[in-house]
């Protein structure tokens, strides 16, 4: 099964990174986001990959070209020939698809636009820019069973402001960012290829009118997921994630050390 990542967004609301590099390539930890994003989906064996690029998508295929040694130690031996040994070892046993799907695409056009490199039927399908602690083996046998074209991963995310607690018109505590009971999509979808006949014929985002047109139909499951997840979508998530990272406190790196 392949895992199909959205990386062609110009991510305006953190522009103090993505002036100079996309989204996907913002480090966490001093390797890019979607470095992360892949790790987790090879844990649990999706080693193949269709990245939809759009935004300085050339950087992106830049990183992928040179990801090895850029992820290794080594020493140049210059000579006749010249030959390069590697100190360290961390390969990833990974195929990886990267499409230019066009600079102001949307996220079904993106997504329409790498048709034909998808095989089978089902394909997991998330952005470039959400970290979980998903279990990807589980999120698949639940579309499996559940047998609709499309499921999706419902998150509870924290509140981003503390909650008052008052009776009769005083506060007597406070809870601070509690989790909303009402879930959100987390992305880490599993789709199958029923689903590009709910596309329309223009350009439009993926999590309007087709996700719409599924839940009329009840063609559309929620695998609910209570773990860890969050979206990186301003300079302020980057910032929280490093601190995370560098604390030790890395809830979505299950593929361990």
């Amino acid at each position: 099964m392949k895992a199909v990542i959205l990386c062609g967004g110009k991510g305006t609301r953190m522009r103090e990174e993505t002036e100079y590099r996309p989204k996907p390539l913002v480090n966490i930890g001093g390797r890019p986001i979607i470095w992360h994003i892949m790790k987790t989906f090879s844990h649990f064996g999706i080693t193949d990959f269709v990245l939809c690029v759009g935004y300085k998508g050339e950087m992106i295929k830049q990183y992928f070209m040179e990801m090895y040694w850029r992820n290794n130690d080594f020493t140049i031996h210059f000579g006749h020939p010249s030959k390069v040994s590697y100190h360290t070892e961390t390969p990833e046993n990974w195929n990886v698809t990267i499409v230019d799907t066009g600079l102001e695409t949307m996220t079904a056009g993106r997504l329409k636009k790498v048709m034909n490199y998808i095989d089978g039927e089902d394909f997991l399908f998330t952005y470039g820019d959400g970290l979980s602690d998903v279990n990807i083996k589980q999120l698949i046998a639940f579309h499996q069973e559940k047998q609709h074209v499309a499921t999706l991963t419902g998150v509870f995310p924290l509140s981003p402001f503390g909650l008052l607690e008052v009776d009769n018109h005083t506060v007597h505590s406070f809870r601070e960012k509690p989790v909303i009971n009402d879930m959100i999509n987390g992305g880490y979808m599993v789709l199958n290829r029923k689903v590009f006949d709910y596309f329309p014929i223009q350009d439009c985002y993926f999590e309007q009118e087709p996700l719409m047109k599924l839940a009329q139909e009840r063609q559309l499951a929620v695998f609910e997921h209570r773990g860890f997840w969050t979206s990186i979508d301003t300079f302020k998530d980057i910032e929280k994630v490093n601190q995370m990272w560098e604390s030790g406190n890395h809830p979505w790196r299950v593929w361990g050390n």
